[in-house]
């Protein structure tokens, strides 16, 4: 009952994960390769905290 108003700790993880893939595909199609695999590393970083974050 008192769960139901608890946060999610990976939903803003989630949330800036897909912004990161979304802003590397942009520089990905803007021919920024050196932009496009900063942010794809910047994203595969938040990427592993999500993994460390989830259930078992």
């Amino acid at each position: 009952m008192f769960g139901l108003f608890k946060k999610d700790p990976t939903k803003e993880l989630r949330e800036q994960y897909a912004k990161m893939l979304e802003e590397a595909r942009d520089l990905q199609r803007k021919g920024d390769i050196k932009g496009f695999a900063q942010k794809s590393a910047e994203a595969e970083e938040v990427a592993k905290k999500l993994e460390a974050l989830a259930p078992k």
